[in-house]
């Protein structure tokens, strides 16, 4: 017969189990998120490397940018035909790590190269010329004359709580935001801008962009997170189990 002791103790483990098993499940709806997330970034990525590989396409024509999606355009490789406006060029603050041994890309404190480029259909986009580190950013001068610069479509950057406020009147941004920089530099905004492919050694600022590298520096890392949420769902559920052992241990003993 169980005795009166032994009940309390057993309902006494009601409500920690309750807890212990919403506990585990919401940590393990966690890692299923982040097991979902991989996949769409996984997608991401590999549309991303199918479009930035392709042969460059001729820029869309400017009349038909307001229909465009910027984010399903994001790193399609075009060609764009025209000239610099030389009036000023645009910095945007950024900080990039340096590359595994062999990597020919400059690296550390600087900001990305931004100016404008008039098309031949008579739009004008922002070319990001690429990066510059801070210690050579006063000699860089505006880019001027016709040119055809081979890049990548990109989406605007977003900001966050922790983006500082961009300097409009002196040309000095955080964010890769097209329609702010045109704006401080008298330019039509348009709803993406253009990221200047590589050429040359990739030392000599503004080096342009490695469309690899920046591929690279997407980060990847739901697994791991999915990995620790289902431990820790594993952990609460060890602990309740020995909490609950060690409650029957002393029933068994009194």
């Amino acid at each position: 017969m169980t005795s009166p002791s032994a009940k309390a103790k057993r309902s006494g483990l009601l409500l920690p189990g309750l807890l212990t098993v919403l506990g585990a499940v919401v940590l393990c709806g966690l890692g299923t998120w982040q097991l979902e997330r991989m996949q769409e970034k996984r997608a991401y990525i590999d549309r991303l490397e199918t479009q930035s590989a392709g042969a460059p396409a001729p820029m869309p024509p400017s009349t038909d940018w307001a229909k465009l999606d910027a984010g399903a355009l994001d790193l399609t490789h075009v060609v764009a035909k025209g000239s610099y406006a030389d009036e000023h060029v645009a910095g945007v603050r950024t900080t990039i790590a340096a590359g595994p041994p062999g990597t020919r890309q400059l690296s550390g404190f600087g900001r990305w190269i931004f100016q404008g480029f008039r098309l031949e259909d008579g739009g004008v986009i922002l070319v990001n010329r690429g990066f510059v580190p801070e210690s050579k950013f006063g000699q860089i001068r505006p880019a001027s004359g016709p040119d055809t610069i081979r890049g990548f479509l990109r989406a605007p950057e977003t900001r966050n709580a922790f983006t500082p406020a961009d300097l409009p009147a002196i040309r000095e941004f955080y964010t890769r935001d097209p329609a702010a920089i045109a704006a401080a530099l008298n330019l039509p905004p348009a709803p993406f801008y253009l990221e200047a492919e590589r050429e040359g050694d990739g030392l000599t600022p503004p080096a342009g962009v490695d469309v690899r590298e920046l591929i690279g520096r997407i980060p990847d890392n739901h697994l791991q997170y999915a990995l620790t949420w289902f431990a820790l769902a594993l952990t609460l559920v060890g602990v309740f189990g020995a909490y609950a052992w060690q409650g029957r241990k002393g029933t068994g003993s009194a």
